[in-house]
């Protein structure tokens, strides 16, 4: 299955349960950023349009570009009301738009899909000049107790699991490639997620590597899931050690 058809069937829980970035990460890009209203974001992999709707609301313009057609669909229906916002069917290594157009290229939850080498020279083809690339993933603290048993029930039920995040948060090496003269500033911030059951299952269930109902692991799967809330939950809720990790830099 390539990349881009891994979300099929997945919008909707997708635009339902994959959390938001914290406002103080979305402070610092535009002031990390200097960009001001009107400026040109392309949202790359902008999926169901959870970073894109928060760029928007900074009365930025934002093209989201998204090869996947439910998840760009779902995009449009709950973007479409934002005069900024143009959605536009296109792959990440040729986004369709125009030369040196864009004032910052964001990627959230989504670079570990593409062509590394092919999508710098296409983020090198549209910026303008000085202008950078922002990546950024919501990850799960890696340290907690519920994160590394969700980890191991991961492993068990989900045959295409490569690690959280494509496993892209175990290696500095694909940062170091991809930006200018590997140079790039990090920055993480806290953002736990408070779910109730409903929500923690949703959470999984958005993943791309996460079984679909007709398969054998699926129930097995929601099972050890459910007994993992029932461990570390309170009350009904569940707090996930979450981390927003940023990298910024020029290509």
């Amino acid at each position: 299955m390539k990349s881009t058809e891994k979300f099929t069937d997945k919008a909707d829980v997708y635009a339902k349960y994959r959390p938001s970035y914290p406002n103080q990460y979305i402070e610092y890009l535009l002031t990390a950023t200097r960009l001001k209203e009107g400026d040109i974001v392309a949202d790359i992999g902008s999926g169901t349009g959870i970073l894109s709707r928060q760029l928007l609301e900074r009365n930025l313009t934002v093209i989201g570009v998204e090869p996947n057609d439910d998840m760009r669909a779902k995009a449009e229906q709950a973007l479409n009301q934002h005069a900024r916002f143009i959605s536009v069917k296109a792959a990440a290594e040729d986004t369709t738009l125009n030369d040196k157009s864009v004032d910052l290229v964001t990627v959230a939850q989504a670079f570990h899909w593409f062509d590394n080498e092919k999508f710098n020279l296409e983020c090198k083809r549209i910026l303008k000049e000085n202008a950078k690339v922002a990546l950024v993933w919501n990850s799960r603290d890696g340290s907690s107790d519920v994160n590394i048993e969700s980890l191991v029930i991961c492993q068990k039920y989900c045959p295409n699991f490569k690690g959280f995040s494509g496993g892209m948060e175990e290696t500095e090496e694909a940062f170091k490639q991809f930006f200018k003269d590997a140079m790039y500033d990090f920055h993480s911030f806290q953002n736990n997620l408070d779910l109730d059951l409903n929500g923690f299952l949703g959470r999984y269930l958005s993943a791309s590597y996460s079984p679909k109902k007709t398969d054998r692991e699926y129930d097995p799967f929601i099972s050890s899931l459910m007994n993992l809330f029932e461990k570390y939950s309170n009350n009904g809720k569940i707090v996930i050690p979450n981390v927003t990790r940023s990298y910024l830099g020029k290509v």
